[in-house]
């Protein structure tokens, strides 16, 4: 089995792009990342990417060139970008093919996303009922865990607070002003306990990367970053999920601790070995939660965690270091996908302002509806 490098990484900036689509961005992104790679594009052998409101993924190639490349579009959710790299990934270490690119892009309207419930095998009249709006089922779900583990809505502000920290050192970021604790703690509430700020938005932009076989990135000299390991795994019985008709009195794992604990015995790894994390954050509790369900701390413990700023940069275990999808926002097919890009900078030392010390293994980690998860290691070359 071949190892897999990342050798090339490319971003659109995420926001707003008034005069642009989303495959503007998309193609911007792979351009990028074709560069970055220190290849041409006629040397990409395949490729695998997503977006949600865009249109086809697979639309770049005329931009790009036709060169008969196999491209395969891929749809899960928000878990789009991680389901993209995981199978270039895959097809590289299989043997098939020695470069690969994964990309994703997309360009949402103004306003929390709007699911079709017959789309997940729901009726119609569960969207009907307005149990299709996230907002109200991540803040249920906060709220249980916030009664069984002892977290403050303090906590829940800290998340956002240190997202918008991050994000205002970061250039792809788009919300890039910071804002304390208190001022998101009072702005204006949406599902309860979850205020404005602590949710991330609909919102704009592109990403890329290109991978390739130990054979090719070493002709290259492009050996800087190792996909280690990369997992995704779907829900199993007793999961609290998104768009879940009904929830059983057990609590049973979640699809983020089966991909957590696929990815790390791949890699050969446990969660106290890595040093800088992405993980999903739609709103603060999500953060919360996946700390715990990734294994980097027990449920409850992260009260204490944000309080000693041990998730901040220069912490313990510095997590969404770019702002995340709080201050990045998040567009469907090119969410996961930032979180490697901003691995890969991290690991390269590229991150600037906002550089973790020395970092030698980066973790990411994204949901998607109705309750899947990807998780990717990363390893310093």
């Amino acid at each position: 089995m071949n190892d897999v490098y990342v050798i090339g990484a490319g971003i659109h900036p995420f926001g707003r792009h008034e005069g642009k689509t989303g495959l503007d961005l998309g193609v911007d992104a792979t351009k990028l990342a074709v560069e970055d790679g220190g290849i041409e594009w006629e040397d990409v052998q395949a490729a695998f990417g997503g977006s949600s409101a865009s249109g086809n993924a697979d639309a770049v190639l005329p931009r790009m060139g036709l060169t008969g490349i196999q491209f395969i579009n891929v749809a899960n959710g928000c878990a789009t970008g991680g389901s993209s790299i995981l199978s270039a990934y895959w097809a590289i270490k299989a043997g098939e093919f020695d470069t690969a690119l994964a990309v994703g892009f997309d360009k949402h309207p103004r306003g929390s996303f709007n699911p079709d419930p017959v789309r997940y095998g729901l009726p119609q009249w569960y969207g009907e009922t307005g149990m299709m709006l996230t907002t109200q089922f991540f803040a249920m779900k906060i709220q249980r865990y916030m009664h069984d583990y002892g977290i403050s809505a303090q906590s829940l502000a800290g998340v956002a607070a240190k997202a918008f920290e991050n994000g205002s050192k970061t250039s792809h970021a788009w919300r890039r002003t910071p804002m304390d604790a208190d001022a998101v703690l009072n702005s204006r509430m949406i599902s309860d306990p979850l205020t404005q700020y602590m949710f991330c938005s609909p919102s704009e932009g592109g990403v890329a990367l290109i991978l390739a076989s130990e054979k090719k990135a070493r002709e290259l000299g492009r050996t800087q970053v190792k996909l280690r390991a990369a997992a995704l795994k779907t829900r199993p019985e007793n999961s609290f999920e998104v768009f879940s008709p009904s929830l059983s009195v057990e609590r049973g794992e979640t699809p983020t601790m089966l991909a957590a604990r696929a990815a790390f015995e791949k890699a050969g790894v446990g969660p106290e070995d890595i040093d800088v994390a992405q993980i999903q954050d739609t709103e603060s509790g999500a953060e919360i939660m996946h700390m715990a369900e990734n294994g980097f701390c027990r449920d409850g413990e992260q009260e204490q965690w944000i309080a000693e700023g041990r998730s901040a940069i220069g912490g313990q275990l510095p997590i969404n270091t770019d702002g995340g999808c709080i201050a990045c926002g998040e567009p469907i097919g090119a969410s996961g996908l930032r979180q490697v890009y901003e691995n890969v900078l991290q690991l390269r030392g590229q991150a600037e302002n906002r550089q973790v010390e020395d970092p030698r293994l980066a973790y990411s980690q994204v949901y998607g509806a109705p309750g899947l998860s990807a998780v990717a290691i990363l390893e310093k070359g």
